[in-house]
C-alpha cells in the first residue's frame, strides 16, 4: 500500500509557515485587518504550491507536457544552446495560478543539468527566453533520441528548481523541479517527433499529450 502524500511541494513549507505565521501574530494582535490579508495570502501561496496527482498515458510513444499552462511557441529552429541541432520547440507559459511542479515529458536518462545566469524579463516574451535566468535539462530516450527541458524564470520568478542530477533516469510523468511565481517551460524535440500541439492550448503537466515519439 503506497503512503498517502501531502499534495504540497515540500519548497513551499517555508513561505506557507511564514505567511501563517505573520496572519496568526496579526490575528493575536487583533489587526483584524492585516489578518484577513494574511490569510488570503497564506491560501495564496498554499494554492500556489500544490502538486496534485496525475495521470500519465501509458503508451511508450507518447510526449506529454513537462508543465501546467498556455502553448505560446510551437516551431522549428536549430537549438544552438542544448542539442545544438535542428530540433522543435514548444514553450509553455505557467501564469500565476497555473501547478509550478515540472514533470519528465519522456522517460530517459538524464545526460546533463546545465545552470544558466541571467536576466528577469517577462517569461512569455522572446527576449525573456533569450536572456532570463534557466536551467537547461537534456534528456537521452532508450532509443538514442535527445530531447532538452529548459525552465526559465519570469519577471516575478526569481528561483528555479531542479532536482535531478546528471545519470538519473527519469520515468515519463515523473516529478524532477519546479519554478517559483510565474515562469515558462521550452520543450527542444528532435524532429523525428510528430507534434499534435497548438499554440494557445492550455495544457497539464505530465497528462496533456503533445507529440509522439517513433
Amino acid at each position: 500500500m503506497k503512503s498517502p502524500r501531502v499534495p504540497v511541494a515540500q519548497e513551499g513549507y517555508p513561505f506557507i509557515g511564514l505567511a501563517g505565521f505573520v496572519t496568526l501574530v496579526c490575528a493575536l494582535l487583533d489587526y483584524d485587518f492585516l489578518a484577513l490579508l494574511g490569510l488570503a495570502l497564506t491560501t495564496y501561496v498554499l494554492y500556489f504550491f500544490r502538486d496534485p496527482e496525475r495521470v500519465t498515458p501509458s503508451d511508450a510513444d507518447v510526449i506529454v507536457s513537462p508543465a501546467d499552462g498556455k502553448v505560446i511557441v510551437v516551431e522549428r529552429v536549430f537549438d544552438e544552446r542544448h542539442l545544438r541541432d535542428h530540433a522543435y520547440k514548444v514553450s509553455i507559459f505557467m501564469n500565476l495560478f497555473n501547478v509550478h511542479v515540472n514533470r519528465a515529458p519522456y522517460a530517459g536518462q538524464v545526460e546533463r543539468v546545465h545552470y544558466l545566469p541571467g536576466m528577469f524579463y517577462s517569461a512569455d516574451t522572446e527576449q525573456g527566453a533569450l536572456s532570463n535566468e534557466a536551467c537547461a535539462m537534456t534528456m537521452t530516450t532508450g532509443r538514442g533520441a535527445r530531447l532538452a527541458v529548459v525552465q526559465v524564470a519570469g519577471l516575478i520568478a526569481r528561483r528555479i528548481v531542479c532536482w535531478a542530477e546528471p545519470g538519473d533516469a527519469l520515468v515519463k510523468g515523473e516529478r524532477f523541479g519546479l519554478i517559483r511565481f510565474g515562469s515558462r517551460v521550452d520543450l527542444y524535440l528532435p524532429l523525428s517527433a510528430q507534434i499534435e500541439v497548438a499554440v494557445g492550448q492550455k495544457v497539464r503537466a505530465g497528462e496533456t499529450v503533445l507529440g509522439y515519439l517513433p
